[in-house]
């Protein structure tokens, strides 16, 4: 046995010691070709911004994917396990505003550093995988992906109203914007403006995005719910009610819509006259009878030509924006305080002529639906309420079909007839709508409709630090005055590497002549290049991709080698990427699916969202000051110590609530498994090569214990991933080893017993504390690699119990426990429960009512 020099644990000499081993062997945690034969294992984190240093959040998101990555290396899995940065994006522009540094130099350092601090906390990535965004050997590949789609008229440029964030200084996508305010800038309120910007059109995959989630059964129903909720799918009709003509009125079928405006705004013409149309959107075209008005977005067109020549009208209708403006700030739109102006005007129902009012609503949406709806009180809860505040009538035009039954409105249910609705009466609600839906198409005045509330993906930002849009402007207008692509083989169109960068007038390229101006592809003429620059979210919805193929300089990656390794079989990242970058990455795949380039529809089989790490009762983050550097921790208790309290405060699913205390316990246990190994190792290397015989006594009793510490860790990581509970289990196990240290140092133990213990301990704690075990791997007499190293079987046999503990209960209360063979029936069970002294005593004189054996479990008895 080892002498108490030896049984100090002493991480600061050994951690390093094994990072520049590991930092020495590339190979070491790099993936093997296809033509391995292994089955293959793709775990991915999400890549970090760097924007500094890492923190103990970004740790326990690592450690959960790199305990997964070595227990599966250890399953005799082929792993590919990569890292790579997020490098484009704000926070870089934003530091070189603040410190005059460049953005590259600023994000190369940060690389630099976070990158030193993976290394010293041990992670197993494969870095000749690593992935930067910011460089043109990867953004090429974004500008290739955006010349493909604007190709295929997935990408398209437009004027419209965008959300821009005053603080960022750019536009943001819709999925960017949390609740009216930046998705980076909690406290700041997002306006809206009219630009010219740049669009991929992920409405063309609204449809196939929703209905694959229900194939995506290994991600959580919270993530898959999330992005049904935000496509947002609406079955229903379009149609057109026909404004009233109005002698002299400025409103006829002679206007055009504004420029700006989409086709849900349109005034349309009708076929046969000039009348205008006011086209609504209803998912109850059944009720349209009993529609008492048409209610407009307070921006839709047909409301602005109203108001440019009613200023009275405007400047209520400006009141209502007003509103709208102050719910989207406080988040919560479908709260607002319904408020409505009639405008005087009137609209036809296209099914029976009747003269409808046209009001000006503040909860009606410009950018949800056609921005105009019909207004069916006596059937839909929010129009009841507003028309029962305006005085407008309530006409009731569904009834159920016992018509004995009395109708208390509003009455919404779709299992009903119609009345009072002409010749469709007593026609069912199903029946009706697709009659009525039928007429409306034949007629020309409507169609049956799928909306969705997705909308297309904004990608221009007004920034610097971005993508290069691959887009230039002939100036002698040889293609008219539309953009026109960079050739493939200009690719890539490369970013300056030092600006000034200034957050006013647009996107500071556009004052970098030696950027701008180029010439024409077409003609060889002057020309100007686009200077917006990509949305940083282009940069994340393919890199793990490339992470395959890596340095491939002909393509973004080779498909054969992405045909192996997709899906990914794990990723893992925070559930706040749910409609950002996890709806935009599966629209992504579908997109290279179609372009042949992958075989895949999903990008990742299984999705696991880590808990938050919580600090002074908020989310360890920079931008609230709170966060807890792993440097710190690796300084005062070692890597290992950190990683495992990451993995061991909490289920990785739950937040986990900072307690310094717990990574100087984790430290004080890791020292005791060094004690317990280094103590016997001698022992447990004299048992290589001998044949240990039956145990009995002690040994079958540790090995018990062990055996059923196997199967737990084992089926924790195929399964519910508590590894929480598995470090838990480990200690147990720890605990009655060294509880039988009398046992162990007088020879009760084999050694043949001795190096089963050690090893497979050392082995179950490999995924968690990868420093300690390579060391005291080594210290058992181990050559070969730990990570490589089988994982642990559990002997079924001797994992059964001889006995079994039994909690017994009188009125749900605990009394005593009771001790029976592990193979007891009922019967043995309930005469061991009843002869027990304590339960004799406790029942004596009373009447046991019933006795309840849950087997295995658990005895109550229910006593009167």
């Amino acid at each position: 046995m080892a002498d108490d020099k030896e049984l100090r644990y002493d991480p600061a000499t050994i951690e390093p010691k094994w990072q520049a081993r590991w930092a020495a062997d590339p190979a070491l945690y790099a993936a093997e070709p296809a033509s391995c034969g292994k089955p293959k294992y793709y775990v991915l984190e999400m890549l970090p911004y760097p924007s500094g240093q890492l923190h103990m959040g970004h740790v326990r998101n690592y450690s959960i994917g790199d305990a997964l990555a070595r227990h599966m290396w250890m399953r005799g899995y082929n792993v590919l396990h990569p890292m790579g940065w997020d490098a484009f994006g704000l926070p870089a522009e934003n530091a070189a505003l603040k410190n005059n540094v460049p953005p590259r130099e600023w994000t190369l350092a940060n690389i630099a550093g976070m990158k030193r601090q993976f290394g010293r906390l041990g992670m197993a990535f494969d870095w000749a995988t690593e992935v930067t965004t910011c460089l043109p050997d990867y953004y090429k590949w974004n500008q290739w992906f955006f010349l493909r789609m604007y190709e295929r008229g997935l990408a398209y440029r437009k004027k419209s109203k965008v959300n821009w964030c005053p603080e960022c200084c750019t536009v943001l996508a819709n999925e960017q914007v949390i609740d009216g305010r930046c998705w980076r800038h909690e406290d700041t309120i997002v306006e809206q403006r009219d630009l010219v910007q740049w669009f991929f059109r992920i409405t063309a995959y609204a449809q196939e995005l929703l209905e694959g989630l229900d194939k995506l059964d290994g991600w959580p129903e919270k993530v898959r719910t999330m992005q049904r909720n935000w496509i947002g799918r609406s079955e229903g009709a379009e149609v057109d009610f026909f404004l009233e003509e109005i002698q002299g009125s400025v409103v006829s079928g002679q206007w055009s819509e504004p420029e700006d405006a989409g086709p849900s705004t349109a005034l349309r013409p009708a076929q046969d006259d000039k009348a205008v149309r006011i086209r609504v959107f209803t998912t109850r075209v059944d009720t349209i009878f009993g529609a008492t008005s048409v209610q407009l977005a307070p921006q839709h067109a047909l409301v602005a030509a109203f108001t440019a020549v009613d200023s009275e009208l405007k400047a209520q209708v400006d009141e209502l924006i007003e509103q709208q403006k102050k719910a989207r700030e406080a988040g919560d739109l479908g709260a607002i305080e319904k408020h409505g102006i009639a405008t005087g005007r009137f609209a036809l129902n296209p099914y029976n002529g009747e003269r409808v009012p046209i009001w000006v609503a503040n909860y009606i949406l410009a950018d949800y639906g056609t921005g105009a709806i019909m207004s069916v009180p006596a059937h839909d809860e929010r129009d009841f309420e507003f028309a029962t505040k305006y005085g407008l009538p309530i006409q009731q035009v569904i009834h159920p079909e016992d018509r004995s039954l009395a109708v208390v409105l509003p009455f919404v249910s779709e299992d009903g007839v119609l009345v009072n609705s002409g010749e469709f009466d007593g026609l069912t609600c199903v029946e009706a709508e697709k009659k009525l839906q039928e007429i409306a198409t034949a007629k020309g005045f409507g169609e049956a409709k799928v909306t969705y509330r997705l909308k297309d993906w904004g990608v221009s930002r007004q920034r610097y630090w971005g993508t290069p849009i691959p887009m230039v402007y002939c100036e002698s207008h040889c293609d008219g005055d539309g953009p026109i692509p960079v050739p493939d083989d200009q690719l890539p169109v490369l970013l300056p590497d030092q600006i000034e960068i200034t957050q006013q007038g647009g996107s500071p390229l556009g004052r970098v002549p030696e950027f701008v101006n180029t010439s024409c592809p077409k003609c060889g003429g002057p020309a100007k290049r686009e200077t917006d620059t990509m949305d940083t979210f282009v940069d994340s919805s393919w890199y793990f991709y490339r992470y395959t193929d890596a340095n491939n300089a002909k393509a973004p990656f080779d498909s054969e080698i992405v045909k192996y390794w997709f899906p990914i079989d794990q990723y893992i990242g925070g559930v706040e990427h749910a409609i950002l970058h996890l709806i935009y990455s599966r629209f992504w795949t579908k997109v290279m699916r179609d372009l042949g380039l992958v075989e895949n529809d999903e990008p990742a089989r299984r999705l696991f969202t880590q808990g938050m790490v919580i600090k002074d009762g908020h989310k360890m983050s920079k931008s609230k000051g709170n966060v807890v550097s792993p440097d710190d921790m690796v300084a005062r208790y070692g890597a290992d110590a950190a990683r495992m309290y990451a993995l061991f405060a909490a289920p990785p699913d739950r937040d986990l609530d900072w307690q310094e205390d717990g990574v100087a316990g984790v430290s004080r246990f890791l020292g005791r498994v060094w004690r317990l190994v280094t103590k016997y190792a001698a022992v447990a290397r004299a048992g290589r090569g001998q044949q240990a015989d039956a145990p009995t006594g002690i040994s079958l009793q540790l090995l018990r214990k062990l055996h059923q510490t196997i199967a737990k860790i084992t089926m924790d990581f195929e399964g519910r991933w508590h590894f929480n509970t598995c470090v838990a289990a480990i200690m147990e196990l720890v605990n009655e080893i060294q509880g039988a240290d009398a046992q162990l140092a007088a020879g009760d133990v084999p050694p043949p017993v001795m190096l089963e213990l050690l090893r497979s301990l050392v082995l179950m704690l490999a995924p968690f504390a990868p420093h300690l075990v390579a060391e005291l791997w080594e210290a058992l007499g181990e050559e070969s690699s730990i990570l490589r190293a089988p994982w642990p079987a559990s002997d079924v046999e001797l994992a059964k119990e001889d006995e079994l503990a039994i909690p017994v209960q009188i009125n749900g209360k605990l009394v005593t426990v009771v001790r029976v063979a592990a193979d007891a029936d009922v019967k043995t069970i309930e005469t061991a429960a009843l002869a027990d002294e304590k339960i004799q005593s406790r029942i004596a004189g009373k009447t046991v009512v019933k006795l309840i054996v849950v087997p295995r479990k658990l005895v109550n008895l229910v006593v009167r």
